[in-house]
């Protein structure tokens, strides 16, 4: 049996307004007292599985193996998608059958399990608010240490979404924005380890028909109000703009083409 870090993360788009993330707190507190709950965001755009998907993606990696991780971003819930539990790369998940998991799915041979054993939910189930009644229980007994396949029958169909890729096109690279941050800095989709495939660099960063000039390493690297390129936190190309908002003053939002050539 895989050991546990006794750590349940959440990524919803549930916010904080309302009660919802707490009660789901509460049931899993109930079940594993000793559980540590850290959330990676509940701000997730209402029902915007693809940024669900990346939210999950650039959180989960950096806690410890045997962390369970419960997506719950769900706009098919109380329809015949499937709740599933999963164990891949050393981590566990719980969330919808709906793409949520597309990072982790995508790794070699993850283990897939339906959520169907009513030991593992609420005695009584709303159909409207499976995060409490069905993902909050399941992660709450996977951190206790039950394992994924008791969770219910093995499921090979899961669902990965047609996640944008980048591709190499004669000398450049081809992408484009998947999210913008609260400071409205826009991250693509090209990760740093890329960039290998056009040789050393300097490397000139365009977005949709500008050009945001040589690759940086810091905000700071240009004048304030001044549009910079760089590897942000994520490991990936990112447009900003120094003490500013890229997405707004550049007008560059998710979808926009990113491009990266040797300088020169």
């Amino acid at each position: 049996m895989e050991s546990r870090s006794g750590i349940i993360t959440m990524v919803t788009d549930f916010g904080t307004r309302d009660a919802y993330v707490g009660a789901m707190k509460g049931v899993i507190c109930t079940i594993l007292p000793t559980a540590r709950i850290v959330d990676i965001t509940h701000e997730v755009r209402p029902q915007h599985l693809q940024q669900a998907a990346y939210m999950l993606e650039a959180g989960y990696r950096w806690f410890p193996p045997g962390t369970v991780h419960m997506v719950v971003v769900d706009p098919g819930v109380g329809t015949m998608r499937r709740p599933i539990a999963a164990y891949a790369g050393g981590h566990l998940f719980v969330a919808p059958d709906n793409g949520v998991l597309s990072a982790p799915l995508s790794a070699d041979r993850p283990v897939v399990h339906v959520i169907s054993d009513v030991d593992f939910e609420l005695p009584e189930r709303s159909e409207t608010f499976h995060g409490r009644d069905v993902f909050a229980p399941a992660a709450a007994h996977l951190a206790s240490g039950i394992s994924v396949e008791r969770m219910g029958p093995e499921l090979t169909d899961f669902t990965l979404l047609d996640l944008p890729k980048p591709k190499l096109v004669g000398d450049a690279i081809e992408g484009e924005i998947v999210r913008v941050d609260r400071f409205g800095n826009a991250i693509s989709n090209i990760p740093r380890i890329m960039l290998r495939r056009l040789g050393r660099g300097p490397y000139e960063v365009f977005a949709g028909d500008r050009c945001c000039g040589i690759l940086r390493r810091r905000y700071q690297d240009v004048a304030a109000q001044e549009p910079v390129a760089l590897i942000g936190g994520e490991g990936r190309v990112e447009i900003a703009v120094n003490i500013g908002n890229a997405s707004a003053e550049l007008g560059i939002g998710p979808g926009a083409p990113v491009r990266v050539t040797v300088s020169g």
